[in-house]
């Protein structure tokens, strides 16, 4: 069914709720750039932060003050007034309108065990709290949304209470009752029925508040909107408290690529992906690889016979196009590939797109690697130095003498570590010393050094994340280890990753190391930037 005539409204709490989630924290600077963003892509609300909790909530909204924003108003977020408390007199309330946001959002209780047992006052002096606090932000001209906290389960045990409360809501002026499953436990047939029910007495629009303690945040927020409700609340990549709030990426993408919604501004729902990494890079995270949508998983193809379908008719496995929600499809090589995967990664740019032999010679040879603990998801850079090699079409750019190195350990604290690098160069011998952050940095600026005379170009990559995991434990010390390398090319600012094994992780590091360099050096080659040279294969 489509709703193309219809918005939803987007409200994102990302610099607020988002912030409650294990590991997050987002500086000043961090909530500024997250804001302008959001607004960028047309969400129609941000909420800031609660203006009386913390210094930097106070000083984002200082600061917000001086931005215009095109699409979205920036609402504060806050509690009811305290009981037995006149609005006028309360900090939290002072605070709110302080704030000068255009919108304020109350959150108040809906549970009446939560009335009894938590804020501990009659049910009569919280519905008063609810009213009083939204009449007071109302008559200071601000738009109030009105949050319902623990709704669904205030609705289930005591369903004229927590309709009451509403009301209350409502009729003092609020302009969007949100309905909220605060413990994250309702299924999606109980928020549509709850929803429904309560929709013939609100003459205000309602929204949904989902958390995801029950892995339902989505399917519960659609089964909101699918009955009425037309403005969502959640977060960024789903961030938030235990186990976050409901993810506005993969909403965004159901309610406008399924559902047919009018969402965001024309073009950003192709811009989904993008607003999730820089929202993960900001809060120091590492994105999740099968986030729906826009995990760099969400569209990647491992086994040989899906990536065979893929390649033929790509929706068979892919349920949108990757590039609608500006994310990419990817084929992965393992020993769970077959021939097409090799044909789809490799096979064109070798010239032997057409070669079966070829295809299955350097399958069978990456299936072998894996054995021996190699990984080639995120390393596809050793992936095609694989492929060369099984084809005669590698070469080396220098040979190894030998590297070494020293760590100098003074009193029980590690001072410097150094590395020695001699290698033979075209015929010339080049002997190398570099001090790094650790044996691996050391290894990498030692043959840097040793190259760069002869190629420039080695400066043009920096390596960006180093990961070790340990493939077969029950060996103990003797264990190998994989490393991964990832690279930045400044040339043309693609990523690119390689993959290192051995007993030693000094040896799985520096190999991985070396399959980074001469992958830049091969396509610096190919491309006519360097000469070619004859080293040793």
């Amino acid at each position: 069914m489509s709703h193309a005539a219809e918005h939803i409204e987007l409200y994102d709490t990302t610099l607020r709720d988002g912030t409650q989630g294990v590991g997050i924290s987002l500086s000043l600077q961090d909530k500024l750039q997250i804001a302008a963003k959001l607004d960028e892509l047309g969400f129609d609300y941000i909420e800031g932060g609660y203006p009386l909790s913390n210094p930097k909530d106070v000083a984002f909204f200082e600061e917000i003050r001086r931005v215009t924003f095109k699409h979205a108003k920036v609402a504060a977020f806050g509690m009811t007034r305290r009981r037995g408390t006149d609005p006028a007199d309360d900090a939290g309330m002072q605070a709110l309108v302080a704030a000068d946001t255009p919108v304020i959002t109350i959150v108040g209780k809906s549970w009446d065990l939560h009335v009894r047992e938590v804020i501990k006052v009659d049910e009569d002096e919280n519905v008063a709290m609810i009213a009083d606090s939204v009449r007071f932000c109302r008559d200071a001209g601000r738009e109030l949304i009105y949050d319902a906290e623990h709704f669904f389960d205030g609705y289930k045990a005591n369903p004229e209470y927590a309709l009451k409360t509403l009301i209350a809501a409502q009729e003092a002026g609020a302009t969007t009752l949100v309905l909220c499953d605060t413990n994250g436990g309702s299924l999606p047939e109980f928020i549509a029925e709850t929803v429904r029910a309560i929709r013939p007495h609100t003459s205000v629009k309602i929204g949904i508040h989902t958390h995801n303690d029950g892995g339902l945040a989505v399917a519960n927020t659609l089964a909101a909107i699918g009955v009425g409700a037309v403005h969502a609340q959640g977060t960024i990549n789903g961030i938030g408290e235990r186990c976050g709030n409901v993810d506005l990426t993969t909403v965004v993408a159901n309610l406008a690529l399924k559902l047919g919604y009018d969402v965001l501004i024309d073009g950003a729902v192709r811009r989904m992906t993008e607003l999730s990494r820089y929202v993960d890079e900001l809060a120091n995270m590492l994105p999740v690889e099968n986030q729906p949508y826009v995990g760099s998983g969400s569209f990647a193809h491992k086994g040989g016979m899906h990536i065979h379908a893929v390649r033929r008719v790509t929706e068979s496995y892919e349920h949108v196009p990757p590039d609608a929600v500006g994310n990419q499809r990817r084929m992965l090589v393992s020993e769970l590939s077959g021939a097409s995967t090799v044909t789809e990664k490799i096979g064109k740019k070798l010239g032997v797109e057409g070669d079966r032999a070829a295809q299955r010679r350097m399958l069978e040879k990456v299936q072998d690697l894996e054995h021996e603990g190699y990984m080639f998801e995120a390393a596809e850079a050793s992936f095609e130095l694989v492929c060369r090699r099984e084809l005669g079409r590698h070469h080396t750019f220098w040979e190894l003498d030998h590297f070494r190195c020293v760590i100098l350990n003074l009193k029980g604290k590690i001072q410097t570590t150094e590395a020695i690098v001699k290698l033979r160069i075209n015929g010339e011998t080049e002997h190398r010393v570099s001090e790094g952050d650790g044996p691996v940095d050391a290894l990498a600026g030692g043959l840097r050094k040793a190259l760069r005379p002869h190629y420039p170009a080695v400066d043009q990559i920096k390596l960006v994340d180093y990961k070790v995991r340990v493939i077969n434990a029950r060996q103990g010390t003797a264990a190998k280890v994989r490393v991964v390398i990832e690279f930045h090319d400044a040339d043309d600012g693609s990523v690119f990753g390689t993959v290192g094994v051995s007993e030693n992780i000094i040896d799985a590091s520096w190999n991985a190391i070396v399959d980074g360099i001469e992958y830049k050096l091969l396509h610096e080659e190919e491309a006519g930037r360097l000469p070619v040279h004859d080293n040793a294969s």
